[in-house]
């Protein structure tokens, strides 16, 4: 068995392989920032977090990364009470532990999430459909661009892969009620998709997050071009119960060939982007390419 490949913030990973539930590659980070970096870089299995505070609980239930990291790794927490945390099960995590839990039980819930996230990823693909906008869901898009890619090796030719980080949603929920939520994500994906030809994908790849697949552009400057019609879209408020409701938007872009000619890279790298770029004024994007965030023209709502 291959060791789980584990990042760790803020707790002392010692005592973990002696439990036996297996080996561990540790990297321990500073803070999440730093985390997101490396889940960038590496991607690990698993995430274990210690929350000593509630600041500390409230940075990771407003961590920018926190959607693209729960999609494909296990994201365990130990807080001084545990039942405190319930909102982050909510968002993706796997696990809750107290603080002081002893070395055996986190390396219990470590592997045990890990396997059950290989599960959740198996499963997908009973699901062709996200069955709350009807999009695509992560296993189709990941099947349509690997075959394009495949296509692409005996007819080359330029395309890109956005991920689309909205905020908002939790807020929106918690004003108007949690079905709000549902019809707001259902909004983002009708302005996403007509924003877009028809040749181009949209998908639902997470809560807060989607992705946009450029079939084929005529140049790498293409998929900035959409990325910023894709951000104004959203920009405009949407109407929900009367009101005017507005969204933070950041978007990452991978392009094929430059980044690579994987269907699951391409897109880790585009979601990883979206993640740590600031939806300042309400929109922002990144190009992998350029290994940094560049804002996109704002007005503020």
């Amino acid at each position: 068995m291959n060791p789980c490949r584990l990042i760790v913030v803020g707790a002392d990973p010692a005592g973990l392989e002696a439990a036996g539930w297996g080996e561990f590659d540790v990297r321990s980070c500073a803070d999440l920032d730093a985390a997101a970096v490396l889940q960038q870089q590496r991607s690990a299995d698993a995430l274990w977090v210690a929350l000593p505070d509630g600041p500390a609980l409230r940075a990771l239930l407003h961590w920018p990364a926190l959607s693209a990291t729960v999609l494909d790794c296990a994201l365990v927490a130990t807080l001084d009470q545990p039942a405190q945390g319930l909102a982050l099960l909510g968002r993706g995590v796997q696990d809750l532990l107290p603080l002081q839990a002893p070395p055996a039980e986190v390396a219990r819930a470590l592997r045990l999430g890990i396997e059950r996230k290989r599960l959740e990823q198996a499963a997908r693909g009973a699901w062709a459909t996200d069955m709350a906008t009807g999009l695509p869901n992560h296993t189709q898009l990941i099947e349509h661009v690997s075959h394009l890619l495949a296509l692409r090796e005996r007819e080359p030719a330029p395309m890109a892969l956005l991920a689309v980080r909205v905020e908002g949603f939790a807020s929106v929920q918690a004003r108007l009620g949690g079905e709000s939520g549902h019809v707001l994500r259902r909004k983002v994906a009708v302005r996403l998709r007509a924003g877009l030809r028809a040749s181009d994908v949209v998908a639902s790849i997470g809560a807060d997050s989607f992705a946009v697949l450029l079939a084929w552009i005529d140049a790498p400057g293409d998929a900035r071009k959409v990325a910023d019609k894709l951000c104004a879209a959203l920009q405009r408020p949407f109407s929900l119960q009367g009101q005017a409701v507005a969204v933070g938007v950041a978007v990452g872009v991978s392009l094929c060939p430059e980044d690579g000619r994987d269907a699951n890279e391409l897109l880790r790298r585009s979601v990883s982007l979206a993640a740590v770029a600031p939806a300042l004024g309400r929109a922002g994007f990144a190009n992998f390419t350029e290994r940094g965030a560049v804002p996109a023209a704002n007005d503020e709502e």
